[in-house]
């Protein structure tokens, strides 16, 4: 997705007992108010260390409390594994062998001190990830549910297609880009008169067109999704009827298209792609509205109904919350 958000914090803080009620109370420390440090006659009570923490490192306790929510619900799996392993080789493939630079970015970056620590924290954003996106997707509505499926899910769909590519340098010039540009499109133009004059489309896939995956097969893609195909294809495709041809150059990221639609399934019934059409809305409405996935997230722990018993550390969280909401509202 473009932009599930990463990492909620890295930091540290005292063991402490949330499922206590009351207002304006203040959580009781497993050590007590037994002395944690004392030096040169000066003696630091864990309370006070509580005491002057517990607001600077929010970020923790959140971890520790997604922890207990998510760890259960989303148990460790290969995909799970493998998407964290993806992450850390990506990390490391941008800084080489250089061990002390590597610990140096995740410090910088990330806040960790190791491989093991950035691990965890890799782990945990996966679960959040996830469970966003399932909160998400249980609350969409029949409406949009039906509403995508109308507009976005289309039957599978076999076409032939002659590719001509704009054949240019990477060095070229704009007028020279220009030039053969108006040439691919030219030559398009003057396929489809051919076609229109009788002679057959595959035969002229065979002789003009570049994508040489299909020419030899006339340009026959077989049955496919139209979503599988670029925007300018798919739009241009699901216009045609069978055994009808794009009239008119579709121009693509790879050229210009010349499009014959050949056969046409079944559109399947709403029921068969319902759980995928939830879960593109869901990472569609994660994308496109950041906050989304900080609101999901302080809903997911409303539902589970923690219990504060430190004011304080309630108030502390909240304010978190929403800054980072309104924060993910700000446009880049």
């Amino acid at each position: 997705m473009k932009n599930k958000r990463l990492f909620l914090g890295i930091s540290t803080l005292a063991v402490i007992s949330l499922m206590v009620t009351g207002c304006g109370k203040k959580a009781e420390l497993k050590d007590g108010a037994e002395v944690a440090v004392s030096v040169k006659g000066a003696k630091f009570t864990a309370t006070e260390y509580y005491e002057n923490i517990k607001e600077n490192n929010i970020t923790k306790l959140i971890d520790m409390i997604d922890h207990a929510l998510l760890d259960e619900a989303y148990k460790t799996d290969e995909k799970e594994n493998d998407a964290v392993k993806a992450q850390i080789d990506q990390i490391k493939s941008y800084y080489g062998s250089d061990e002390d630079t590597y610990k140096s970015i995740l410090m910088q970056y990330f806040g960790v001190e190791d491989e093991e620590a950035f691990e965890e924290m890799l782990r945990l954003e996966y679960k959040r990830n996830k469970a966003v996106t399932d909160y998400v997707s249980d609350n969409l509505t029949d409406k949009e549910i039906e509403k995508y499926y109308e507009k976005n899910i289309y039957p599978e769909t076999k076409a032939s297609h002659i590719l001509i590519s704009v054949d240019v340098k990477d060095d070229a010039t704009e007028d020279e880009k220009k030039t053969a540009e108006e040439e691919a499109e030219k030559k398009a133009k003057d396929i489809i008169k051919k076609i229109k004059n009788g002679e057959k489309f595959a035969d002229l896939a065979k002789k003009y067109s570049t994508d040489e995956s299909n020419n030899e097969k006339g340009g026959d893609l077989g049955y496919f999704d139209p979503n599988d195909m670029v925007e300018e294809f798919r739009d241009a495709l699901v216009e045609l009827e069978v055994d009808e041809y794009t009239t008119k150059p579709v121009k693509s990221q790879f050229g210009y298209h010349i499009i014959l639609k050949t056969g046409e399934k079944k559109k399947k019934a709403l029921k068969e792609v319902k759980d995928e059409i939830k879960e593109k809305l869901a990472d569609q409405k994660i994308s496109e509205d950041n906050s989304v996935y900080y609101e999901s997230l302080l809903k997911l722990r409303e539902e589970k109904k923690i219990k504060w018993n430190d004011s304080a550390l309630e108030k502390s969280y909240k304010e978190y919350m929403d800054n980072l909401i309104e924060q993910s509202k700000v446009k880049e």
